[in-house]
């Protein structure tokens, strides 16, 4: 499955456009990452326990992004974009959203 973030693909022909999907996590902080955030915010520094539950959240997304498009017969998503939101106190919500498309 090709993934991309531009709307047109150079030496690719689009040849059916299938729609748009998506795919989005919600995590919780734990509570053993939110003591050593408050340690982080007195000395400074990155917050690592975040960082990888973002990443792991981008991760799921963007995996339940591909399920959805295979699920449809696409071959390719374009115009992947990001979005975050504060679903509740201490949970966000990573957002992914793209077109599915058929390439040639």
């Amino acid at each position: 499955m090709l993934i991309s973030n531009l709307e047109i693909l150079p030496n690719k022909t689009i040849i059916k456009h299938l729609g748009l999907v998506q795919g989005s996590s919600v995590r919780a902080k734990h509570v053993g990452r939110d003591i050593m955030a408050s340690l982080k915010n007195l000395f400074g520094g990155e917050l690592v326990g975040y960082t990888e539950l973002l990443q792991e959240s981008r991760e799921e997304a963007m995996q339940r992004l591909e399920q959805q498009a295979e699920a449809i017969g696409a071959n390719a998503i374009i115009n992947v974009r990001f979005s975050t939101s504060s679903i509740a106190q201490g949970a966000a919500e990573i957002y992914v959203y793209g077109t599915a498309v058929i390439l040639e």
